[in-house]
């Protein structure tokens, strides 16, 4: 059984992680969604919160896991025997930044490969930064994130 990390802030998880999750569901024996605690971002949502979304929102894919992580991404794919980090590009500025990081991570563990997806084109827009301030501004974000995250999102930022 393949076992792929699918690794981020999910400050929220958005439709658009979803999607790429639910397809690399198809595809790997299992998925572990890895959120990792610390994040030089400032997060609207605490780690365990994070999580705590991940988990509802994904509640429903039996070969998907929610897990948070400290420390190198790289040392939790190996605790976990996984030989596939996944990482998500919406759009070409992605790219710089994640052939930077799949780099690192391929001289650090060149074991474990990067595959790259991308989302369904409804998504390709869509950034957790993006509904965290649509929603700070009072917006409908409720095409972007699950029911259970617009609630959140309203509760924490009105």
């Amino acid at each position: 059984m393949q076992i792929a990390v699918y690794p981020g802030t999910f400050d929220p998880i958005t439709n658009g992680h979803t999607d790429l999750i639910e397809r690399a569901a198809k595809r790997f024996g299992r998925v572990i969604v890895a959120i990792h605690r610390s994040t030089p971002k400032k997060p609207a949502f605490s780690w365990e919160e994070r999580v705590e979304l991940a988990q509802i929102v994904l509640a429903n894919h039996k070969n998907v896991t929610v897990e948070a992580f400290d420390g190198l991404l790289v040392d939790f794919a190996r605790s976990h025997q996984s030989g596939v980090i996944l990482r998500g590009l919406r759009a070409v500025s992605d790219f710089e930044y994640e052939f930077q990081l799949a780099s690192m991570n391929r001289h650090l563990a060149p074991e474990i490969e990067t595959l790259f997806m991308t989302p369904d084109e409804h998504y390709a827009y869509v950034s957790s930064s993006l509904v965290r301030e649509i929603a700070a501004l009072g917006g409908d974000v409720t095409g972007f994130v699950h029911d259970n995250v617009v609630a959140a999102l309203k509760q924490r930022l009105g």
